[in-house]
């Protein structure tokens, strides 16, 4: 079980660095992203366009690394829980929104595959942290 874990963990991380460096490429580009969903101003879209990528990879380089692993998951499951209830809000709301999360490749994706990789990845991240508390 614990090499799944491990496993998991790589993949996860693998997963959020490789996101970051596609926002990171292009911050503009997800700072519009961020604009689509309608919630937040435009300047504070563009801090966090800015400044979520590379918290992402720092994130992810500390899963790959097996460092600091309790606060990488947390923070990637709190980001990971705010984009799909805002994804959720703006498709309540009739806005058609893309991610952009995964660059252009992931555009195709219709929003229920979207949600499903999300949530799919938040309950990895939350078996993984709640696997690891009990364990300390």
């Amino acid at each position: 079980m614990k090499w799944l874990c491990r496993a998991m963990e790589l993949l996860i991380g693998a997963v959020f660095i490789y996101a970051g460096v596609l926002k990171a490429l292009d911050p503009v580009g997800f700072a519009n992203d961020i604009e689509n969903y309608h919630i937040l101003s435009w300047p504070i879209g563009v801090r966090l366009a800015f400044y979520l990528p590379w918290l992402e990879i720092a994130c992810g380089l500390a899963l790959l690394l097996g460092r600091a692993r309790d606060a990488a998951l947390a923070i990637l499951a709190a980001l990971t829980s705010v984009f799909i209830v805002a994804s959720a809000v703006a498709k309540a709301r009739g806005i058609d929104v893309s991610c952009g999360c995964f660059g252009h490749a992931a555009r195709n994706l219709s929003f229920a595959w979207h949600l499903a990789i999300d949530a799919a990845l938040l309950v990895a991240m939350l078996f993984l942290f709640v696997r690891r508390r009990a364990h300390l």
